[in-house]
């Protein structure tokens, strides 16, 4: 039950949600909930009598068909024909985008009986019902308590509270969280806190105090357009999701704009923070304005055209179709039910300007259409530009851009200097990259700057020293084998170990040639030293992609005013031999290494396709065997690309202004809290460009916010952590000593700042944990501990969650004890070194490395003894010619059926029963629930007793499971 102050702060908000207009009502249990359903939808519709039961049975047919959130969320917003007594048919509506058609309702305290699914009940702190469906759940913590807390307990609903019963809340669209003084907003199914968002003002000023949040995000008005205008439904995933307060801003400015000016106007909102999906919503919103006959979004390059059209349609099924070739874009055009059309910027200026097309084109020359364009500091200067404005007479441009053209980064065509602001006079909104640090929207960087050139005679650093040819110096073989070793080494700190991968950009394909053939080399040295010492060496998978075009083959990108030059997928008119024949022999190694089959005529296209896929789906277990640990280019993928496990990007070339933002963007894609910030390892000097791109596209003070703290500062942070927990537990026998919930949960707090602090320093290359007070082994033996206590207040709260505990409200976030990116493939690997190492010493030292994983590994954790068993007792049993995997597949094989068995003879229960939740769990990876726990025992258990037996089977068989589980 909520304390006090809680209930307090429920009941304040309430008051003031009552006060903008909601209708307080008591709602208790699923029956009241039900009634208050059916009175709403009937007084919604206007309809005059009471839904007989008939009726009604139709209209809950239709409301719970579907069981999944996203299908709900679509029920919500269709119509449902209903077949009524008297012999009319209506089509009965849910909600309506305009405020005052709905009833607005608020209730509190709501029980969701789901015992039948893991024996437990829930009370949800406030709910908000629009025309009685629970659409909008609010979980309220008192003053003092991390609001993360409130985000976990929503995520525990959706696991079984919103599963129960008649599943009606599986219509919650999002959730709101707050502590008093935070408040966050995000839709269901959102299971990292980082994508919960505050809400904010037009000048992107956070907005966390509860009552002026109330006021300005929970009013009717603005839920309903929440609801209706700002939740998208993404396709693939099936998921929904919330647009953000200047992503909000930004289309709402645009629609008044429409409405008030003819004049063209641009959004600068910082790259990385969702223009695809702002400019989408935008796109929406506008079609839906009678006087516009057609919204175009324009993007530069025919890899991003698909790719736009491809997460459009993600947002919405089938909302745009992107163009083929000009002919499919004219008859997409001047198709009458085809108002919202993706296209290149080159095929548009081809329908307009070749007379084959002008006729037909010819009908949209007066209407009112409105242009989008992505990245507008790159496509729109030039005759193309003028050429849209002269055809299409009452066109209106939008631009968005992360990066936008000013004086200081333009450049000149026919002696005019254009910016964006001469094109699209008008400024809609500004989210800049400092706005977006600070709303944890996109990450920081940590930089380094390695491989500096300098005077013989002088420790300042010159690059370009007079008298020196520095390409030649640039892309001196010496040079670049010493920057390869240099990535190969710190490649894993920064990666943590693969977890992420990374990008390394050049400056011209020579070079990137040197690299690639250089990267082969050394690998090829390294896992031949590793062969010979019997060690282990996995070599980075490494893939490349350049234009092969003549005038690219050779030249830098120095005479381009961001270091990033165009460079397109298409055939080349013209082809450099040499670099034609290299990127066809890398293309061959691509295809042998991942099973493809593309080839440099019409294949092109769609190996960087492939390459794109793969890089994305980095952690993916489609792409998991066959992904991309570095990705070198010369310009591509440096713009208009999104991975967000790419965490790292090497930089040999010399970048500036807005194409050194984009490219250092590239890694800032916001994860989890293991990916703090993105690497930028420079092995030229940036630095200067690096302030000076910061200070044009943010302001004097961005660097503070935008590159994380020094190393020194960092350390310092960690060590201070640390004293904090030696003050509480000064060893880690100390955590047995600690007596109460309240000093478990000040170590649980302590040692949880310690990880993080850990985690974040373990990307910088410096950081050795053995030279800190808290070395390797006394980290992983608090680590333990911590582990211990985690599983303990897990196992009491799944067996009687009635008890209230002081843990309850700390989040033990045992992700951030993930160390390596260990497979059972690794795992395999180093047991074969340990078995076939005849050096007393060597052998040594591969225990000792896998025993260091087995300590710090959390997935490994309560699999230990059985690998150590494996080592001890059954290497030396090995048949000639047995493999160590053959060997280890049938020893998991026999132990873990023993384990079963022995688990169905001590629980008294049915084996066959149980294999079925095995192997379901094997296919699946999801636990059984309470229903499927319910079916195992051979004799159902004394009623008064069944509720906790039944707690108890369930952790105790899904421990079982996950302990079996090679999926690790």
């Amino acid at each position: 039950m909520s304390t006090q102050k809680e209930l307090q702060l429920e009941e304040e908000l309430i008051s003031q949600l009552v006060q903008l207009g909601y209708e307080r009502i008591t709602l208790r249990k699923e029956d009241t909930l039900l009634d208050n359903l059916k009175q709403q939808i009937q007084r919604f519709n206007q309809i005059e009598t009471p839904f007989s039961n008939e009726e009604w049975k139709q209209i809950w047919y239709y409301l719970s068909k579907e069981i999944t959130v996203f299908k709900k969320a679509e029920l919500l917003r269709d119509r449902c024909p209903v077949s009524f007594d008297d012999g009319t048919v209506k089509h009965l509506r849910f909600i309506s985008e305009h405020a005052e058609d709905n009833f607005f309702q608020v209730s509190n305290q709501i029980i969701a009986d789901h015992r039948d699914l893991d024996g437990r009940t829930s009370r949800f702190d406030v709910t908000l019902l629009i025309n009685g469906f629970p659409l909008v759940q609010m979980e309220v913590k008192k003053r003092g308590v991390a609001i993360s807390q409130a985000f976990k307990q929503t995520l525990d609903y959706t696991k079984a509270a919103y599963k129960a019963g008649q599943g009606l809340f599986g219509f919650i669209q999002y959730f709101v969280i707050s502590n008093g003084v935070n408040c966050r907003y995000y839709s269901n199914g959102t299971q990292d806190i980082e994508f919960a968002f505050p809400w904010a003002s037009q000048n992107n000023k956070a907005i966390n105090d509860i009552n002026e949040f109330t006021q300005t995000f929970l009013n009717p008005h603005h839920t309903i357009k929440m609801l209706t205008q700002y939740m998208v439904m993404h396709q693939t995933t099936q998921s929904l999701m919330t647009l953000r307060p200047y992503q909000i801003y930004a289309v709402e400015n645009m629609i008044q704009h429409v409405q008030t000016s003819d004049e063209h106007a641009y959004i600068w909102h910082t790259t990385g923070s969702g223009k695809t999906l702002t400019s989408f919503k935008a796109s929406q919103l506008l079609i839906k304005q009678p006087d516009i006959e057609r919204v175009i979004f324009v993007v530069d390059r025919k890899d991003l055209d698909g790719q736009t059209a491809e997460e459009f349609n993600k947002f919405r099924k089938n909302s745009v179709d992107s163009t083929k070739n000009t002919a499919n874009l004219v008859k997409q055009l001047t198709a009458k039910d085809n108002r919202l059309v993706v296209t290149t910027i080159q095929k548009l200026n081809n329908a307009i300007s070749k007379d084959r097309y002008v006729e037909q084109m010819g009908e949209l020359k007066d209407k009112k259409v409105i242009f989008i364009f992505d990245e507008c500091h790159r496509s729109q200067f030039g005759t193309t530009h003028q050429n849209i404005r002269r055809f299409f007479k009452q066109a209106q441009m939008f631009g968005f851009t992360g990066t936008p053209i000013f004086d200081k980064n333009s450049y000149k065509d026919s002696g005019i200097e254009l910016t964006t602001d001469k094109l699209f006079p008008h400024l809609l909104h500004q989210y800049v990259i400092v706005n977006a640090i600070n709303d944890h929207n996109v990450l920081p960087f940590n930089i380094d700057y390695l491989g500096r050139f300098v005077h013989k005679d002088s420790t300042d650093v010159e690059e370009k020293i007079k008298g020196i040819d520095t390409k030649e110096l640039f892309e001196n073989e010496a040079r670049i084998e010493k920057i390869v070793r240099e990535i190969l080494k710190v490649h894993p700190i920064k990666t943590k170990h693969r977890d992420f991968n990374a990008m390394f950009c050049v400056s011209s394909v020579a070079a990137l040639i040197k690299y690639v053939d250089t990267f082969k080399k050394v690998q090829n040295e390294l896992q031949q030293q590793a062969e010979q010492n019997n060690d282990i060496y996995q070599p980075l998978k490494i893939t490349t992609i350049f234009s092969y075009a003549k005038e690219k083959a050779n030249t830098e990108d120095e005479s381009s005013s961001s270091g990033i030059a165009d460079e397109s997928v298409d055939t080349p008119e013209q082809v450099d031999d040499l670099a034609a024949a290299k990127m066809g022999k890398y293309l061959s190694e691509y295809n042998e290494q991942y099973g493809t089959s593309f080839n440099l005529t019409d294949g092109f296209y769609d190996y960087y396709g492939d390459i794109s896929q793969r890089f994305k789906g980095y952690a993916s277990k489609e792409y998991q065997a066959q992904s991309i640990d570095l990705l070198i280019v010369v310009n591509m993928f440096l713009t208009g690309f999104d991975a967000k496990h790419l965490n790292t990007l090497y930089v040999d070339k010399n970048l500036k202004y807005h194409g050194l933002i984009q490219a250092y963007s590239r890694t800032n894609r916001v994860l989890s809290e293991l990916k703090p910030f993105g690497n930028i390892v420079c092995f030229r000097n940036l630095k200067q460009a690096t302030d000076e791109a910061l200070i044009l596209f943010s302001d004097e003070n961005a660097k503070s916010v935008v590159i994380v703290e020094a190393f020194d500062q960092a350390l310092a942070q960690y060590e201070t952590a640390v004293n904090t927990l030696l003050t509480i537990t000064p060893t880690c026998q100390s955590v047995d000593e600690l007596f109460g919930e309240s000093q478990k949960a000040s170590f649980v707090m302590a040692f949880k700042e310690v990880m993080k602090l850990n985690n974040r320093l373990g990307h910088y290359t410096e950081y050795d944990q053995d030279q800190t007070s808290l070395n390797r082994q006394t980290f992983n033996d608090y680590s333990s501990k911590y582990k211990d206590l985690a599983r303990h207040y897990a196992l009491s709260q799944s067996v009687d969650n009635k008890n209230q505990s002081v843990l309850d409200e700390v989040d033990f976030q045992l992700e951030l004890l993930f160390s390596d990116r260990v497979d059972v493939d690794y795992i395999i690997s180093l047991i074969s070194l340990i078995v076939k190492t005849q050096n007393t010493e060597r052998r040594e030292q591969h225990i000792a490395q896998l025993n260091s994983i087995l300590d710090s590994n959390v997935h490994l954790y309560d699999k230990r003894d059985l690998i150590e068993k494996f080592i001890q007792q059954q290497i030396p049993k090995m048949l000639n010619g047995q493999s160590v995997q053959d060997a280890f597949k049938s020893f998991w094989d026999v132990e873990k059926q023993q384990a079963y068995d022995i688990f169905c003879r001590d629980e008294h229960l049915k084996k066959i029963e149980f294999n079925k939740v095995a192997t379901n769990f094997e296919f699946t990876e999801r636990l059984p629930y309470t229903h499927e726990i319910k079916e195992l025992p051979i004799e159902k258990p004394p009623l008064l007793k069944r509720q906790r037996y039944y707690a108890e089977l369930q952790v105790k068989t899904s421990h079982l499971l996950n302990r079996f589980q090679l999926n690790f």
